[in-house]
């Protein structure tokens, strides 16, 4: 096992570096637009990183403070009045999270269909990059962890990018240009392979160079020079006794009232939610194709949630941003996930005045490669091949989530992807084939009582005179409204001068029943 680790490390520390530049901007958006303190965004993010990389049995997901749980937090904290209420409701969803794995709950993530998980990924992707392009430019109104359609400034997605075109900043748009320069040139695997330049990987220089150029817009053009919003913003503590100060710890002053539970228990179905839903995505892309223990997944969730309400952290779940900007960075293993959350640690503390001047453009172009990796155009081609049945809930989720947001967006493509298995199935359950004025009506696996329509609707199309085969040998299951139907059809057969032929079903004994 440690020769496989070891053998992995050096993609590992790669991608935990990208993983890294990705999660710093989001763990501060996250936590701002929630209303909390922004220390709670990066506390969320270090647990993530290392308590529940540690736990966790993915290979490749990263955990952290998630976008969708925004509204939800923002409501808990004004519902319960203080965020200290709110860290012991964020204790306690850890807690039952914990019993979810124990109890098994966590097969649920292996329901859901794979178009909405696709449409998934490709709406995330496409948010990403819709919600860069303002960052991009220089217009940094809004914070960077919002993936909302409706933002908390009272605008949207699409009006954002038409005041950032309004009232961007030129020296934004050199450092996003150079930027894309140097991550598309990075995936050229000469570049990202070679023995110097291949070292640092491609989101690093891009960071490096965004600063330098920053920097140096004060000696040759002040007036570009970026600042305040415009860069990173991580809160700085002089000492131990300042660092104490930014922790906050929770009060458990409503654990017996009715609204405190409500909320915990949202947090803890919500979270588990959004982990099985990225957990499953990222299983999706994984090249190796491993498969998460869902249950494990759970539980970790649940004990670093229950830390993270300890010392001060939002709540955490699987966060599919950070996931795939892992999977796509060349991540063998779970180190790339604790590496990613040692580095928020450590650096956080130890270099904050340099990581408070990189300029959230260059990052923007970081969180642009990874969106066009999830939002491929091929991903649509290659759904809409496998027919409409794949395809118009794959696409029906990417517009949801794209006008309304992860959690709700998910719930209308769940809708139309159950409807089309359902719809699926009937079609299988039931087959009728006619030639030359003989019918084949096949009965399939199971039955029901909702194939009873469609049955019919069909034996009702057989004109008088017909030569029938019912045939019945490969079902499994056949519901007894549906036995009610056949019998009436087959007692009718000969006053139609239907003949018709029985194979695998006992006429007579569901007449008895």
């Amino acid at each position: 096992m440690t020769s496989f680790f070891s053998s992995n490390l050096k993609s590992d520390l790669k991608a935990s570096l990208v993983v890294f530049l990705v999660a710093l901007p989001l763990c501060l958006g996250i936590a701002i637009a929630s209303g909390a303190p922004s220390i709670s965004g990066l506390i969320a993010g270090i647990i993530g990183g290392i308590v529940v990389g540690s736990i966790s049995g993915s290979g490749t997901s990263v955990s952290g403070p998630a976008a969708g749980l925004t509204v939800i937090v923002l409501d808990s904290i004004a519902t319960l009045g203080t965020f200290e209420l709110f860290l012991a409701a964020v204790v306690v969803a850890g807690l039952i999270q914990v019993l979810f794995g124990l109890s098994k709950a966590g097969v649920l993530g292996y329901f859901f269909p794979h178009a909405v998980i696709k449409g998934m990924l490709t709406a995330i992707g496409l948010i990403l990059i819709l919600k860069q392009i303002p960052h991009a430019l220089g217009y940094d109104k809004d914070t960077m962890g919002d993936e909302s359609f409706l933002q908390a400034d009272q605008h949207n997605t699409i009006t954002e990018i038409g005041y950032a075109i309004q009232y961007h900043s030129p020296g934004a748009i050199p450092i996003v240009l150079i930027a894309l320069f140097i991550l598309i040139l990075f995936e050229n695997p000469k570049i990202r392979n070679h023995r110097y330049f291949g070292i640092i990987p491609g989101a690093l220089w891009v960071v490096i160079l965004g600063l330098v150029i920053n920097e140096s817009y004060g000696i040759w053009k002040p007036s570009w020079k970026l600042d305040g919003e415009h860069l990173v913003n991580i809160p700085q503590a002089n000492s131990i006794s300042e660092l104490s100060g930014l922790l906050t710890f929770p009060d458990f002053g409503l654990f017996v009232k009715p609204e405190f539970w409500v909320v915990a228990i949202t947090l803890a179905v919500v979270g588990s939610i959004e982990t099985l839903l990225s957990i499953d995505a990222a299983d999706k892309m994984d090249p190796q194709k491993r498969i998460t223990p869902t249950n494990r997944e759970l539980i970790a969730q649940g004990v670093g949630n229950s830390l993270s309400g300890l010392i001060g952290g939002l709540p955490i779940t699987a966060v599919i941003v950070r996931s795939s900007a892992n999977i796509t960075s060349g991540a063998k293993t779970k180190l790339s996930a604790i590496f990613h959350g040692l580095l928020l640690l450590i650096l956080v503390l130890s270099i904050p005045g340099i990581l408070n001047k990189i300029p959230l453009s260059c990052l923007a172009a970081v969180l642009f490669v990874v969106g066009y990796k999830l939002a491929k155009p091929s991903i649509f081609i290659e759904i809409f091949e496998k027919g409409l049945n794949q395809f118009i809930p794959f696409l029906v989720t990417v517009l949801a989530i794209l006008f309304t947001d992860l959690l709700v967006g998910i719930g209308i493509g769940m809708v139309f992807g159950l409807f089309f298995v359902i719809k699926t199935n009937f079609q299988r359950a039931i087959t009728i084939t006619e030639h030359n004025g003989n019918y084949l009506l096949k009965l399939q696996k199971d039955v029901s009582f909702l194939n009873k329509a469609f049955l019919v609707k069909k034996l009702g199309e057989i004109p008088d005179g017909a030569k029938v085969i019912l045939n019945a040998n490969k079902a499994q299951f056949i519901d007894n409204d549906i036995k009610e139907v056949l019998d009436d059809f087959i007692q009718s057969c000969p006053s139609k001068n239907i003949e018709i032929t029985i194979e695998g079903y006992h006429y007579h004994l569901s007449k008895s029943l």
